[in-house]
C-alpha cells in the first residue's frame, strides 16, 4: 500500500470531524484496512462505508459523535453490567456503543449466529466483515426469499441461538437482516442486550412481532406465542 500522508488522509475525509479523521488513519496505519472506498449507508446514528484491505472489502461503521440520540442509546445499556455509570457522559456512551456493537457480534458468533464477524473497534469506529460479493448483501426488506419458509425458521432458530447465549436483539427486523444467498445475516448490534435486563420480555416480544408480520406479508402464517415458546424453550 502507498503511504498516504497525513494532508492527503485530511482532503479525504474532510466530511469527518479531526476526532473521528485521526481514528481513521491510526486505524489505516496500524494495518487494519488501506482507506475507505465509498459510503453504503447513512443512518441516523453511524455513518456505513466499505473499505480496501489489498483485494479484499471490510465495512468501517462510524458513530457520529454530535447527532446520535444519546438518550436512546442510553435507555438501551443503562441496565447492561458491562456499562455502568454513563449518564450524561455522552462521548463515552458512543464509545461503549461500538465496543457494545463489537462484544455482541462476537458473542453471536459464539453461539452459531450468522452476523459479519467483528475485526477491532476504536472509539467510535467498528470494522468488520463485509457480507457479499462485489457490493454488500442486500438487506431482506430490499430482496424478498424465494423459499419464506425456509428463511424464516433460520431467522426463528437464529433468534433462539442469540437468546439461549444470554441476548435479545432488541431492534430485529427486515431492516437489520441481510438476504445473502438466500441466508438470513443479522446485523445492527449496539442496542442488542442481556436477557437479564427489565425490558427483556418487551424486546423479544418486538423482535418476534416484527418477524412475524413481514412473513406474513409473503404468504406465512406464523404463530407469535408458539414462537417465543420455541425460543425460550431450554
Amino acid at each position: 500500500m502507498p503511504k498516504i500522508t497525513r494532508e492527503k488522509f485530511k482532503s479525504m475525509h474532510n466530511v469527518f470531524d479531526e476526532f473521528t479523521n485521526r481514528n481513521i488513519f491510526r486505524l489505516i496505519s496500524q494495518g487494519h484496512f488501506d482507506g475507505l472506498e465509498s459510503p453504503i449507508s447513512i443512518g441516523k446514528e453511524a455513518n456505513i462505508f466499505s473499505a480496501k484491505k489489498g483485494s479484499k472489502r471490510l465495512i468501517v461503521k462510524i458513530y457520529r459523535l454530535e447527532t446520535c440520540d444519546f438518550n436512546r442509546m442510553y435507555d438501551y445499556i443503562k441496565e447492561d453490567p458491562r456499562y455502568l455509570n454513563l449518564r450524561g457522559k455522552k462521548r463515552k456512551i458512543i464509545f461503549c456503543w461500538a465496543q457494545r456493537e463489537f462484544r455482541n457480534l462476537i458473542k453471536a458468533r459464539e453461539a452459531g449466529v450468522d452476523v459479519p464477524t467483528p475485526f477491532t473497534f476504536m472509539n467510535n469506529i467498528l470494522v468488520m466483515e463485509f457480507i457479499g460479493s462485489k457490493v454488500v448483501a442486500p438487506k431482506l426488506k430490499d430482496l424478498y426469499p424465494e423459499n419464506p419458509r425456509k428463511f424464516a425458521n433460520k431467522v426463528i432458530s437464529d433468534i433462539r441461538k442469540l437468546y439461549q447465549a444470554g441476548l435479545v436483539h432488541a431492534d430485529l427486523s427486515a431492516f437489520n437482516i441481510l438476504n445473502h444467498k438466500e441466508n438470513p445475516v443479522f446485523i445492527d448490534f449496539s442496542q442488542c442486550s442481556p436477557i437479564t435486563i427489565s425490558r427483556n420480555e418487551e424486546f423479544l416480544d418486538r423482535d418476534i412481532s416484527n418477524i412475524v408480520n413481514f412473513f406474513k406479508k409473503l404468504g406465512l402464517k406464523l404463530d407469535k406465542e408458539k414462537i417465543k415458546q420455541k425460543i425460550k424453550k431450554q
